[in-house]
């Protein structure tokens, strides 16, 4: 019986699903399993720039990439948490609450709930054109400043010494430089080190064209000398034990007090998530001659992402594009790639 074309519309996974084939699930099978496994670190790492436990970037890298596989109009787009959105939730939720303390955690899971809402009603109303009125050399300029600060906000983690979290580069460097004296130099060799090992192998990969995954092979490398050597006896701080289980299912915290002190951060958000989005969406179409990246569509799926990741404590998240570049060239063919990598997210959580 055919589908009806409305139908397939606005569930875009009813356009591939009928002609899924075999040779399909061997590239979404590889691919699902690679950005699994750069997730897990990954999610971990921007929860923790956005000042929340760990535990909440793997939930937030499961259930939106779920959602989204299902009404997105991209196949290879790789939704999750990702650095930009993190920054800002941490510089604007800080403003109103403690990072780490349970009103910090309730107004993240609100945002995302907020940007969500924002992003599908752009979407139902058809506003996806909107995001063509952003200046190129503002988006440029923000996104330049944004990993100035991700990379500054990330010198307490390579010097080992406590810093006052802050978005204005004055600060960070002035106290960064006030500590020095501090520094815990076991930590700093491991950072440098790190950076260095990175480096060396992009060097490599480019000069041999081998296909070497650097951040892989320095996390491996790192997990089993840091347990092998016991370096948290050494002073250096570790993730530590990670809370099992899957995210609880619960309804954000409807409180109106903050309403209007989030929502033009949630705007703002949705916007920028969009254009990071849309962005990586349109690139990876090019590649791919057989189906259309449709804005509005993907307003839809991305505010759905979020308004449902929101009832299972994920806050806001968005396509990324280092991941979705990973995914896919790594050969994903459809959105099943995205159910595979949630699949290990969940197996990870579990056990």
């Amino acid at each position: 019986m055919p589908i009806a074309p409305s139908l397939r519309k606005i569930f875009p996974f009813l356009t591939w699903l009928p002609h899924y084939q075999r040779q399909d699930l061997k590239g979404d099978l590889s691919a699902g399993l690679t950005v699994g496994v750069l997730l897990i670190p990954q999610g971990m790492a921007y929860a923790y720039i956005a000042g929340l436990p760990p535990v909440y970037g793997l939930y937030a890298a499961l259930v939106p990439q779920v959602i989204y596989a299902f009404l997105g109009t991209s196949r290879q787009l790789s939704v999750g948490p990702v650095a930009m959105d993190s920054l800002l939730v941490a510089a604007g939720v800080s403003a109103l609450a403690q990072p780490g303390s349970s009103l910090y955690l309730s107004l993240a899971i609100l945002l995302a709930f907020m940007m969500g809402a924002v992003q599908f009603l752009l979407g139902i109303f058809r506003l996806g054109f909107l995001v063509n009125f952003l200046s190129r050399p503002v988006i440029s300029g923000f996104t330049s400043a944004a990993a100035i600060i991700i990379g500054l906000s990330q010198l307490k983690h390579l010097l080992g010494v406590p810093l006052a979290q802050s978005n204005q580069v004055q600060y960070l460097l002035a106290e960064a430089l006030m500590k020095i004296p501090e520094t815990h130099l076991f930590t700093l060799s491991i950072g440098l080190g790190t950076i260095f090992l990175l480096q060396g192998i992009g060097v490599l990969n480019k000069k041999y064209r081998w296909s070497i995954p650097a951040p892989l092979v320095a996390l491996s490398l790192s997990t089993a000398l840091a347990g092998l050597g016991q370096w948290h006896q050494w002073g250096v701080s570790i993730v530590g034990d990670i809370p099992s289980g899957m995210p609880r299912f619960s309804v954000p915290d409807w409180s109106p007090a903050y309403w209007a002190d989030l929502f033009p951060l949630a705007l703002t958000l949705a916007l920028i998530a969009f254009m990071e989005a849309i962005s990586v969406a349109k690139a990876l179409e090019a590649r791919h001659q057989h189906y259309q990246v449709e804005a509005n569509q993907e307003l839809i799926a991305l505010g759905a992402a979020n308004l449902g990741g929101a009832f299972f404590q994920c806050y806001p998240t968005t396509g990324g594009f280092s991941r979705s570049a990973v995914n896919e060239q790594a050969g994903a063919k459809t959105g099943v790639a995205a159910l595979f990598a949630a699949g290990l997210i969940a197996l990870t959580l579990l056990f």
